[in-house]
């Protein structure tokens, strides 16, 4: 059996440094919100596969799924023989997203693909080339979704130029002094000074940034991007890639608000580790491409169709959208509890179980040091934890909604020694 040094060493001869990976070990086996390493040692999982694991890891419900999928057929490309699972997918998710207008879905293999096709769809209803998206915002790493991404490192360096028709406005982050009027403001200036509102096809829009450090986007905020949309006839786009599928104590994170997007990109939890991702909108929009417009050899295949049968199954039949609610609860109030001990916590927030920590400096300024340190004592008592943030000084919290509450429990004693560490 390898051990994780020499499994390193394999690692940067055979695999470019330009894939990242954030911890030092190598996974064996893992069950439900646990990993063991090949050198046998356990870790508890709060990063849950960048948000991909609601249900969590090897949930029963899906490895059944899968076995009856792997006895009847793995793959035909849906575009070639369709099959029922995609079809009773997408009605389920017509049926689950807000809103009661006729809708549509459809279904690619991952969330940059979804965007993309988010995109390819809004300009061909409206007829128009330019998306408006957000500084701090993550759609991808494709070409057209990293120029919608508001980061440039590490995710842009290099890499470009991007496609064009692209841009970018503030999004609301009180602790960094940008309120709602400052990006409608800034709004109405690219309106003045760069693009005309009838040339806009879509405002793309995290109802939660993801790695733009959790922060929530104010209601007023959505209510006015709402408001502008309808004016000039633009499509909003709501990016739940992230945010859906009960992680923010809703079913997706526009349920928190009295707004409907006309469009909305789904991925991550809902096939639990399996690629799927897919885009649902009003059926007027989504009809606009003609046939062979949208599609994508893999996109909706139909193992992956049936682990997002059992995910949506898991998540009704185990109340997982409450339990998210109730241990985001649990999360907030023990962080804010440190405060008095960790001078550091600058800002606690997020919605359901999708919450971050932000640490600052004493004097003022983000503090990336300090998050790095917690995450690196935190995993040395064999907690897994991911950073976030523009300024990468956030530590962001994407548990399995079915993290038993002992093991919940053990890894927040494991957090609050880190951060009073």
């Amino acid at each position: 059996m390898s051990d994780n040094a020499s499994l390193r060493a394999r690692r940067e001869a055979a695999t470019p440094r330009g894939v990242g990976i954030a911890a030092p070990f190598f996974v064996q086996r893992a069950e439900n919100s646990e990993l063991w390493d090949v050198e046998g040692r356990r870790y508890i999982d709060f990063a849950g596969g960048i948000a991909t694991l609601n249900v969590g890891h090897r949930h029963p419900r899906v490895l059944a799924a899968l076995r009856a999928q792997l006895e009847a057929f793995t793959h035909v490309a849906y575009q070639v023989a369709a099959y029922e699972s995609y079809v009773s997918l997408a009605e389920r998710l017509v049926r689950l997203t807000p809103g009661k207008h006729a809708k549509k879905a459809t279904f690619f293999t991952t969330g940059a693909e979804a965007v993309e096709n988010a995109v390819k769809i809004a300009r061909f209803a409206t007829g128009r080339p330019g998306v408006i998206a957000f500084a701090g915002g993550f759609h991808g790493r494709t070409l057209l979704t990293l120029a919608l991404t508001g980061k440039v490192a590490p995710y842009k360096v290099g890499f470009g130029p991007f496609p064009g028709e692209v841009w970018h406005i503030p999004f609301p982050a009180k602790l960094h002094g940008v309120g709602v009027e400052d990006s409608l403001e800034a709004l109405h200036r690219l309106f003045k000074a760069d693009i005309e509102p009838r040339r806009v096809a879509a405002i793309v829009v995290e109802p939660v940034q993801g790695e733009g450090g959790f922060h929530p986007a104010p209601p007023a905020f959505l209510r006015a991007l709402r408001r502008e949309c309808d004016e000039h006839g633009i499509l909003l786009v709501a990016d739940e890639i992230q945010t859906g599928f009960g992680r923010t104590g809703r079913w997706f994170a526009m349920e928190h608000h009295d707004v409907l997007p006309d469009l909305m990109t789904v991925a991550k939890s809902l096939g639990a580790g399996l690629p799927i991702s897919g885009v649902v909108g009003r059926a007027e929009v989504m009809d606009a491409p003609g046939p062979g417009g949208l599609g994508g050899t893999y996109g909706g295949n139909p193992l992956a169709t049936a682990a997002a049968h059992a995910v949506l199954d898991v998540i009704e039949e185990e109340r997982l959208v409450e339990r998210a609610a109730a241990l985001g609860g649990q999360l907030v109030a023990r962080l804010e509890a440190l405060r008095p001990r960790a001078p550091g916590i600058a800002e606690v927030r997020g919605l359901g179980a999708m919450v971050a920590v932000e640490f600052m400096k004493p004097g003022g300024g983000p503090d990336p040091e300090l998050a790095r340190r917690v995450q690196a004592r935190a995993l040395e008592g064999g907690l897994l934890l991911l950073t976030c943030g523009p300024h990468v000084n956030a530590i962001r919290f994407l548990f399995p909604l079915t993290i038993p509450q002992p093991v919940f429990d053990e890894a927040i004693g494991i957090l609050e020694d880190a951060i009073t560490a």
